[in-house]
């Protein structure tokens, strides 16, 4: 099965120029969205990962389902405000200005296998960011998994020193 295929174009959105790598008919593919995660584990079944973080919202309907198939931990990485208790917070650059991304203080420990995944590395700014919000804690980052990346972005030239693996390449 090509699920490359079942990932939709969506011309001018959320802005005139841009196409939009729309994964929602992957989604309600049940054998498409089950392959994804499938192939996904395969990758990191023999790492011994212990947590996966992953970026809201897209990014945690990739990380939880593959946090079950791998049989470890999800943190979710919110935006500033989102998370009830003490947070490790990093502000980045984007296009049109900043953001902040939090986690839990107690996301994780120090030595602990952690894995970002997320749903697309697009220019590489907020998987940059959250790397940094792990390398502050001790924990070992194993790697950044994604299901697409956009590589005419040039993303991996802002994420050095970390294995990135994507699904899908464009």
């Amino acid at each position: 099965m090509d699920i490359k295929k079942l990932i939709r174009d969506v011309p001018d959105f959320p802005k005139k120029g841009i196409i939009f790598k729309d994964i929602t008919p992957l989604l309600k593919d049940k054998k498409a969205f089950s392959l994804s995660i499938d192939l996904l584990a395969k990758k990191y079944k023999n790492k011994r990962i212990d947590k996966i973080i992953s970026m809201e919202s897209r990014g945690f309907i990739f990380g939880s389902a593959l946090a079950y198939k791998l049989k470890c931990g999800f943190v979710p990485v919110r935006k500033k405000g989102k998370l009830p208790w003490k947070t490790r917070s990093v502000s980045y650059d984007l296009e049109y200005g900043t953001d902040t991304l939090e986690i839990h203080q107690d996301a994780f420990s120090k030595g602990e296998n952690i894995l970002i995944v997320d749903d697309v590395l697009a220019t590489g700014g907020t998987a940059k960011a959250v790397t940094s919000l792990v390398k502050k804690t001790g924990a070992k980052l194993v790697g950044l998994c994604f299901l697409i990346e956009l590589s005419f972005l040039k993303p991996r030239t802002k994420i050095k020193d970390i294995e990135i693996f994507s699904l899908i390449t464009y």
